[in-house]
């Protein structure tokens, strides 16, 4: 498994402080975030998912941890919007340029806006994907808000 990606490249760039973390994807397990926060012996709060939405049918990015849904209606709100909904995996995968289960919010192909569940900045430390299967990174939270300019806002259910 290479640990260089185009994620993170992206962290390098922008001069984020982050570790790499490996892990065994398990392709076939119902919820990816808590199966790799499990592999990582993390609490799943600290693990967090980036997921691919629309907010009033344009593509937006957010981010939660893998232990939590999102709200729809709290993620358009967020984004001051009327109406959201899951993207599609093969449009999230074509927008990207990452695959479903290796989604990065960093070094897609096409930065979108990105929204991070405020809760997870109450953490000195989470981990993300890195930008394919059974790759994570770690770093501060804040620094997730200044690399990705995402807003912070309440968007889990």
């Amino acid at each position: 498994m290479s640990k260089t990606t185009r994620a993170t490249q992206a962290l390098t760039k922008a001069g984020v402080v982050f570790t790499v973390h490996t892990y065994d994807y398990d392709p076939g397990a119902d919820r990816v975030g808590i199966q790799a926060a499990e592999a990582l012996g993390e609490d799943p709060a600290r693990v967090l998912k980036t997921l691919m939405a629309e907010v009033d049918g344009k593509p937006v990015c957010v981010i939660v941890p893998s232990d939590r849904e999102v709200s729809m209606k709290r993620l358009a709100s967020a984004f001051k919007g009327k109406s959201a909904n899951m993207m599609k995996p093969a449009d999230a995968e074509r927008l990207t340029g990452f695959v479903v289960g290796g989604i990065s919010p960093f070094g897609q192909k096409k930065q979108v806006p990105t929204a991070i569940e405020e809760a997870a900045l109450a953490h000195e430390a989470v981990y993300m994907n890195g930008g394919q299967r059974g790759l994570q990174v770690r770093l501060a939270p804040r620094d997730v808000v200044t690399a990705l300019k995402a807003i912070t806002a309440s968007v889990i259910a």
